[in-house]
């Protein structure tokens, strides 16, 4: 059960992933902890990594999927991954592909969470009022304004992949916009259906 979760910010990705974690038993891998990790442990693409990122400047899509690679031959990622903020371009996903081809590996299913903007805006403008209402900070990125930037950002870069994973047949979307158990009741289908297609 190899996966990849599309979606704006604020879709209910990382929920969503959380439960198929729990179903599944494979691990979720983020792009951010992996860098982190791959730093820590200080590995070939790790070093690589921390010098690009102490220079200010953004790790090329190269060392990104190098990170991917040594990621997914550890132990508990044989059974499958759920890759969560990875690929965010089509160039990602096209170099994704290639690495995973030379590892004789398949992804499973592309799921796409779609959703209504305009109601993800008000949705974080709530949840911004009330963590102010409680006396908590508010997160930056919790307010309306950074979370349009953000919205942009991903417009721009992330939602031509869904167009990219339509063409392989891959692609499942959920409307993100129903309660959070429906949402994950209609995922857990998809992924079944695919399980069962694969197996059968």
């Amino acid at each position: 059960m190899r996966i990849i979760l599309l979606g704006p910010p604020g879709a209910g990705k990382g929920t969503q992933s959380e439960r198929i974690v729990a179903r599944f038993g494979i691990p979720q891998l983020s792009t951010g902890d992996m860098l982190r990790a791959a730093v820590a442990a200080g590995t070939p693409v790790g070093l690589q990594a921390k010098s690009i990122m102490e220079s200010g400047g953004l790790v090329p899509d190269a060392v990104v999927v190098g990170i991917v690679a040594d990621r997914i031959e550890e132990a508990d990622a044989k059974r499958g991954f759920i890759l969560d903020g990875f690929p965010r371009t089509v160039e990602q996903a096209i170099a994704l592909d290639k690495m995973l081809a030379e590892k004789g590996i398949a992804l499973s299913a592309v799921v796409e969470f779609k959703v209504d903007e305009e109601a993800l805006v008000g949705r974080i403008a709530r949840r911004a009022e009330e963590t102010a209402a409680r006396g908590q900070p508010v997160r930056k990125d919790d307010t309306p304004e950074v979370f349009k930037t953000r919205l942009e950002a991903y417009r721009r870069q992330t939602a031509p992949l869904s167009a990219y994973y339509a063409k392989t047949g891959m692609l499942q979307a959920i409307d993100g916009m129903k309660p959070i158990d429906t949402v994950t009741e209609e995922v857990m289908s998809a992924l079944e259906a695919h399980v069962e297609k694969a197996t059968s």
